[in-house]
């Protein structure tokens, strides 16, 4: 006669408690993920490890007191080594999870995985657990819902991972949203279980059941295991709660602090006049721009990044070729680039800026966007044309104290072709005055007449163009003419002082382009240093101007005396503004005449004339470069 089966019931309370004990570990499973996907390092593990231990102990509760909820006509103790073991199985089903949802990305590949450890891990917990029985009966199970089981075991896994992945994200899934998806995982969990149980047939045995290591487990061992359960998962949540108010409060205190970071940062921009920018390569797409960039290129922020045409038409026509051009380069070379460019306004206010630009590579070597900065220069572009300017008022009162100088001696050679011309006119008087006119020989005297005229005149000349006050004009220049020009008019010194002037020009030498009257003034500087430091010595006094072509193409201009020489000491200083050794000099004349110098691309120096006075060298470029 075949065995009768044992027929049980279900308490209901414990079955609804097994329900909400599964949906409050699922409510755990959507929080904890959250801080196990925040975390990393070490504290990563600690909430990896405690949260698969709380969420174990939660599933491993509800399917204890799900068995619990079984009722047999027969008296049930469970084996407590067995029932540890299931535990362990429960735990390590949740470390899956967690590690699942706890990713940056969960590919189908991952949680197809993912859900079939899960589900086994959730099958092997509840079959272990159902072997922890002890009683007097026979267990058989019905391979079908065996099957069936294990088969909703990995399908609620994968559903759940995935409520799990989607519904992490704190600021997404706090409140209904999170407490909808733990209510949809809480169903469906106990699905497995009691699909597991009635798989389950148990019928009558004679033979006693085994106690050994057996416990039974009460009303009051029920309503304890929930109360651990839920104490366990409710700490867990609390610490949840309190490392996400942590964490909340240490990102306000950042984000408080990168906003004053931001304040500052706006400020010092504001004070310097400097905008900072990132901008894609890929279309000229300007990714930031800072508030300071908007107040120099005069856009509107409100209405947002402008395109690359409206930034291209702030730039000056005059400069656009530049500008476009050296992002080009900077582009094709992926390298860094630094321009200087003006902009214009809309309402005619012209800048000046000044560019830098640093290349963003990715992981492959593409350059996909450049950083960099924009700095208003206009102030300090205004006070170099200031200082250009105050430098030129400069060299003119320099050339007309020095003029001051020289009166005496262009006195002289004014009175020369004046005198000659004067002695002319009554000569022809005289020849045009006889009983017989004699033309030929006043043709003669008024020929002469005219060329100390012209003489004068010349001489008259040269000195208005020393005293002219204007933009310095750049030209083709022949040296030596200037060299000639400046030994006529400083003759009268010469001869005043019993000093030979002797030049020793280089035939051919090549012009130079630049400023005709500033070279004279260099020249005029250079040679009266050379009469004053001669005036007052005994022996020869000669003053030597030599011109030969260089190196680098360049040309050479010398002006050597035989007078005291240099400073002893002092000789590194004689270029130092306001530095003098004549009782009434200014200082000014060596260091003016270096500026002139240096600002035709040339270089000015000194040494001593062996075996007495000084020599002053300077160089000038013959190459004509056109203006960049």
């Amino acid at each position: 006669m075949a065995a009768v089966s044992l027929i049980g019931s279900y308490n209901y309370a414990l079955v609804a408690l097994s329900v909400l004990i599964a949906i409050f570990a699922s409510y755990a499973v959507l929080d904890l993920a959250g801080r196990v996907t925040a975390a990393g390092g070490w504290t990563r593990a600690v909430w990896l490890l405690g949260g698969a231990g709380a969420l174990g102990t939660g599933i491993w509760s509800m399917h204890y007191i799900g068995m619990l909820a079984l009722i047999l006509p027969i008296p049930v103790s469970y084996h407590w080594p067995t029932v540890l073991l299931s535990l362990l199985a429960a735990i390590l089903a949740s470390v899956v999870a967690l590690r699942v949802v706890s990713r940056r990305k969960m590919g189908a590949l991952r949680a197809l995985a993912g859900s079939v450890l899960m589900g086994a891990g959730i099958s092997s917990m509840h079959y272990i657990g159902m072997a922890a029985m002890r009683l007097s009966a026979i267990c058989q199970f019905n391979s079908f819902l065996v099957v069936l089981s294990v088969v909703f075991a990995i399908l609620i896994s994968l559903a759940a991972l995935w409520i799990a992945f989607h519904f992490r994200d704190e600021k997404r899934g706090i409140g209904w949203e999170k407490l909808a998806g733990a209510v949809v995982m809480g169903a469906a969990i106990p699905v497995m279980h009691y699909t597991g149980m009635a798989a389950a047939n148990f019928t009558p045995s004679g033979m006693p059941a085994n106690l050994s290591y057996a416990v039974s487990i009460s009303t009051l061992g029920t309503a304890g295991i929930a109360a651990v359960t839920f104490m366990v998962i409710g700490l867990a949540l609390l610490t949840s709660w309190m490392d996400r108010r942590f964490a909340a409060q240490t990102l306000e205190l950042q984000e408080e602090k990168l906003r004053q970071s931001e304040s500052y940062l706006a400020e010092a921009q504001r004070l310097t006049h400097t905008g900072s920018w990132i901008w894609r390569v890929a279309g000229r797409e300007a990714l930031h721009l800072s508030e300071e960039w908007y107040r120099l290129y005069g856009f509107d922020p409100e209405k947002g990044p402008p395109a690359w045409e409206e930034r291209l038409q702030r730039v000056h026509p005059e400069d656009r070729a530049k500008w476009q051009g050296a992002i080009d380069r900077a582009i094709g070379e992926k390298s860094d680039y630094e321009v200087e460019f003006r902009i214009l306004l809309p309402g005619g206010t012209v800048k000046y800026i000044h560019t830098i630009g640093h290349p963003v590579l990715n992981a492959s070597g593409d350059l996909v966007q450049f950083v960099g900065n924009s700095m208003d220069i206009s102030a300090g572009k205004r006070a170099e044309e200031a200082l250009r300017q105050a430098q030129a008022d400069l060299a003119r009162v320099n050339r007309v104290t020095t003029m001051g100088e020289l009166t005496a001696s262009l006195a002289h050679e004014l009175n020369q072709p004046i005198a000659a011309a004067i002695t002319n006119a009554n000569t022809c008087l005289r020849w045009l005055t006889r009983d017989h006119p004699d033309v030929e020989e006043a043709r003669a005297a008024v020929m002469r007449i005219a060329k100390d005229g012209t003489r004068a005149a010349e001489i008259i000349s040269r000195i208005r163009l020393l005293f002219k006050k204007g933009t310095p004009q750049r030209e083709l220049v022949d040296v030596n003419e200037v060299i000639r020009e400046m030994i006529v008019l400083l003759g009268g010194e010469t001869t005043r002082y019993s000093i030979s002037a002797r030049t020793e020009l280089a035939a051919d030498l090549p012009q130079v382009m630049g400023d005709r009257v500033q070279l004279q003034q260099v020249l005029m500087n250079l040679m009266i240093n050379g009469i004053d430091a001669m005036k007052d010595v005994d022996g020869t006094r000669e003053l030597s101007i030599k011109s030969q072509p260089a190196e680098n193409e360049q040309l050479l201009v010398s002006v050597s005396d035989t007078g005291v020489g240099l400073p002893p000491q002092q000789a590194d200083q004689i270029f130092n503004a306001f530095f003098t050794t004549k009782p009434h000099g200014t200082g000014m004349g060596l260091r003016i005449s270096r500026s002139i110098v240096e600002s035709h691309g040339g270089r000015l120096w000194a040494a001593d004339n062996l075996p007495r006075g000084a020599r002053f060298y300077f160089t000038l470029p013959t190459k004509v470069e056109a203006d960049g």
